[in-house]
Order: C-alpha cells, then structure tokens, then sequence
C-alpha cells in the first residue's frame, strides 16, 4: 500500500491545475472511518492538510472528535473525489476532476479492509459512492440517511457557504449529528 499512495501523492496528471497538482489525503490501512469530501479548497492546498479550515472545524464538531482523532490516519481516512484544489469559478470552488477517482478510488477503497463507516460529503462525492438518481436532490438524499446505516452516511459539506442548507434543515442537527456523533464515538472506542 505504501507504493499506491506515493503514486498518489506523486500524481501529476492535472498538470494544468490554476494552482499545479498537490494531492491531498489522509490514509492508513487501520482506519475504521472513511471521510469521502470533494476536492481540496486554496487554504487546504496552501496548507497540504485536508479540511485544516472552517469546514474542517464544523466536520469534526459534527463528529464530536477533536484534531487530534481527526488527523489520526489509523482512525480516519480522508479521501476526497479530487485530491487537488480544482480551481475556482463564478459560485466558488469548481468541481473534482473526474481523473481522481477513476484513477485512484478504486484501488484506494479496497485497501481499507477495516472500513466501517463512510461519511460521505457533498454532491460530488454522493454521486460517486450512492449512485442516487439524478432527481434526487442533497437535502433528499441526507434525508434519507437511515437507509444507508450502519455502513455509510450522506452529509451536506460543512462550508459556512451552507448556512443557510442548515438553517432550512433543522432536521439534520437535530435528529442526523447525534446518531452521526454516537456512531463515529462507537468506532473509536
């Protein structure tokens, strides 16, 4: 495993990135969680540490974990859609480069043999692990979250840009974070 992700961390297929390739995730063969979120943002690829911003910070409150099991890769993997900030456009981050997972994923996700949950982070990211119809909106498809229990749950992404996503949902902090914070808590015990 350690050569797969050296290849990933080496990848210089998106060449032509507005910030050149950096790929970033998170990975050991122990980890019992898997983080799957988009793509990197301009802090985290400034930075080179994944969700080390203010989505991070409202991920890991919704986890109920604090940095240092975050960033414990024997606990919890972290491997976005697109491992390398894609850039932006006029409604902000553009989307992951489908290159990544068709690339990478794969060989990445069957090298997690102690996998028990996946968190599964934004649209991108929905469509790729859940294959829901595309009539499905985010909010139905997290909605929906008891149907993908124990192995997996659909969350919106933690960015401040979804306040008002969670404002509209009062259903999700209410009813969704503590079953989500329980779970991850089981997990690391």
């Amino acid at each position: 495993m350690t050569n797969l992700i050296e290849k990933v961390r080496s990848c210089t297929l998106c060449q032509d990135l507005p910030l050149g390739p950096r790929p970033i995730l998170q990975y050991s063969a122990d980890a019992k969680i898997l983080i799957a979120g988009q793509a990197p943002g301009r802090i985290t690829h400034h930075k080179g540490i994944p969700f080390d911003d203010p989505s991070g910070e409202r991920l890991r409150d919704w986890m109920g974990i604090d940095r240092a099991v975050f960033y414990d890769a024997k606990k919890i993997a972290i491997i976005p859609m697109g491992f390398c900030f894609p850039g932006t456009g006029k409604n902000g981050d553009l989307p992951p480069r489908t290159i990544c997972a068709e690339t990478w994923h794969q060989q990445l996700l069957t090298s997690l043999p102690k996998l028990e949950l996946t968190l599964i982070i934004g649209r991108y990211a929905l469509d790729w692990h859940l294959k829901p119809s595309k009539q499905q909106t985010l909010t139905n498809i997290v909605n929906d979250w008891p149907s993908y229990l124990p192995s997996h749950i659909p969350l919106p992404h933690p960015s401040p840009r979804n306040n008002r996503w969670l404002k509209n949902n009062p259903w999700f902090e209410e009813t969704l974070l503590p079953i989500l914070k329980q779970r991850v808590q089981s997990l690391l015990d």
